[in-house]
């Protein structure tokens, strides 16, 4: 009964992988999925099984290798919500930006700050925000990252951006309980209902 526990443990982390957006995880989790089915596999003896996953951990620990070696380079585009090509991001993206920010609407919005991260000519984030009580201060309004870019690379380039383009303290006061692990990642502190980032 045990050993069928762990083959039903080793193939639930193998399925549930395929639900994660992050390639990041979605390798991990499939790598550690795979590591307990090769297990199990050799316990009753099935070794084409046994094989098939040892050749997925391979590959898994090989395409991590090559995500962490190979770092991804960004462009930044100084833009507005105007812009054609932000309309359009933020419309494809709809259902996942509301997912991660139910309060967030782009109709009738008001920024003087739109920023769109690209990472090889491809789109991976959009930054919106209106300028705060002080002039190096923005309040984030929207801070989003393309579901494969979510491994913190496109933020902390765009953060850098940002405090070269003379921004000190990004508040971010909408609610995003989605989006607290990301932005205790990027160092925000939370600030009685805020989220405060003092770079």
């Amino acid at each position: 009964m045990l050993i069928e526990l762990i083959g039903y443990l080793g193939s639930a982390l193998v399925v549930f992988s395929m639900l994660m957006t992050s390639i990041v995880k979605l390798r991990v989790v499939n790598t550690v999925g795979c590591v307990i089915f090769t297990a199990y596999a050799l316990v009753i003896g099935s070794y084409p099984t046994a094989l098939m996953n040892l050749c997925l951990i391979g590959i898994n620990v090989f395409q991590l290798f090559r995500l962490f070696r190979d770092q991804k380079q960004y462009d930044l585009i100084d833009t507005n919500l105007g812009d054609g090509y932000v309309s359009y991001f933020l419309e494809k993206n709809s259902a996942d930006i509301r997912a991660w920010f139910p309060d967030f609407s782009a109709q009738g919005l008001q920024a003087e700050l739109v920023f769109l991260a690209c990472c090889d000519n491809n789109p991976a984030g959009v930054f919106i925000a209106k300028r705060g009580s002080a002039p190096d201060e923005a309040e984030i309004l929207l801070d989003y990252a393309a579901p494969a870019y979510r491994d913190t690379s496109v933020g902390r380039f765009l953060y850098a951006q940002l405090k070269q383009r003379g921004l000190r303290t990004l508040v971010f006061k909408m609610n995003a309980s989605q989006h607290v692990d990301y932005m205790t990642k990027m160092g925000y502190r939370k600030d009685g209902d805020d989220y405060v980032l003092k770079m």
